[in-house]
């Protein structure tokens, strides 16, 4: 193995992607050397039904630079994420998919405009490469996860970026069970640059972020990283108090001025408000107990990964990915 501390790590998360790695690995390292011969690959397989660690392991046994990590089962890109990251020794690290549609040939490019003293690079893409439907459930998710989180967050942008190792090491003290990559980045409030970048068709497969998974993702990172869904709820109550209090001094004074014939009322009104205030009863119960059950989740403290095996890892990186109190096995050979 190469002694030499790299420079520059290159880490992607694989997940069905057994027919691109190889080809993956290949590009990559082709963009890495334009920087320095000093890089490493952390090829991250997230519990993929595929054969992508076989892949991996035949990628790891051609060049020691290659590193691959195999989750006991699958996480999820952002947990797949965090464990590149722990596993990461370059001064810089770049975050992209592993589909291709992120292509390696802009991470010179992304590499220069983190040199010029930034501490974050994104991609930003020219043009979403998706289908209608995919495009057309994005654009709902960002809609709503910027109303509801609060955060200006571009919609095309996502996790292909470069960060320096400082931005990993602040990223690494986050303890949230539930995260997302690029919103963490945002909250560290470090320096961040754009590149424009040209979003490629994907090669083979297909996103394992569908529509209904991409909303319930938007859900998700709601919950954790915002009140909103809560100050809804007692605004939707206030409203609803006050529409109250007019609607009986309405029937009051219309008590007082008009027959008592006129005055009976229908069962079709209240059915349906009762089922309205009731379904609002059950709707605020169902956002408390998203968070109630967020809490629960955190506080229960299971490791974010557990790794099963690795290949070509040092045990210096090894090491430091593995907290004493984890329950994470590793595997190294």
């Amino acid at each position: 193995m190469n002694p030499v501390r790299p420079h520059l790590t290159v880490a992607t998360p694989v997940y069905g992607a057994a027919a691109v790695v190889p080809e993956l690995v290949a590009r990559i390292c082709d963009a890495a050397r334009t920087i320095t011969e000093e890089f490493e690959v952390l090829l991250v397989e997230d519990g993929s039904p595929d054969g992508s660690w076989d892949a991996v392991e035949r990628e790891c046994a051609r060049d020691p630079r290659i590193k691959g990590i195999r989750l006991s089962r699958n996480f999820g890109q952002h947990p797949a994420i965090t464990a590149a990251l722990r596993h990461s020794e370059g001064a810089y690290v770049v975050v992209m998919d592993c589909d291709l549609q992120d292509d390696p040939a802009f991470i010179p490019d992304l590499y220069k405009k983190c040199t010029e003293g930034f501490d974050v690079v994104f991609a930003r893409r020219r043009v979403r490469r998706f289908g209608w439907w995919k495009n057309l459930t994005a654009r709902i998710y960002y809609a709503i996860f910027r109303w509801l989180a609060g955060v200006d967050y571009d919609p095309q942008i996502a996790s292909y970026s470069i960060v320096s190792r400082k931005v990993v090491d602040a990223f690494l003290q986050f303890g949230d069970y539930r995260r997302g990559y690029v919103i963490v980045l945002y909250w560290l409030g470090f320096s961040r640059g754009y590149v424009e970048v040209e979003h490629r068709e994907r090669r083979d497969g297909r996103s394992g972020y569908s529509g209904l998974r991409l909303l319930a993702h938007a859900l998700t990172i709601t919950v954790t990283y915002s009140e909103t869904p809560l100050h809804l709820s007692i605004y939707a109550g206030a409203i609803l108090s006050l529409l109250s209090f007019l609607l009986g001094g309405w029937l009051i004074i219309r008590y007082y001025t008009s027959n008592v014939g006129q005055m009976a009322l229908g069962w079709t009104s209240l059915i349906i408000s009762h089922l309205f205030l009731s379904g609002l009863v059950l709707i605020s119960l169902g956002v408390v107990g998203l968070y109630m059950g967020r809490i629960f989740e955190q506080v229960k403290q299971r490791p974010i990964f557990v790794v099963r095996e690795t290949r070509n890892v040092t045990a210096q990186a090894a090491r430091a990915a593995t907290p004493p109190s984890s329950a994470e096995t590793v595997c190294p050979r």
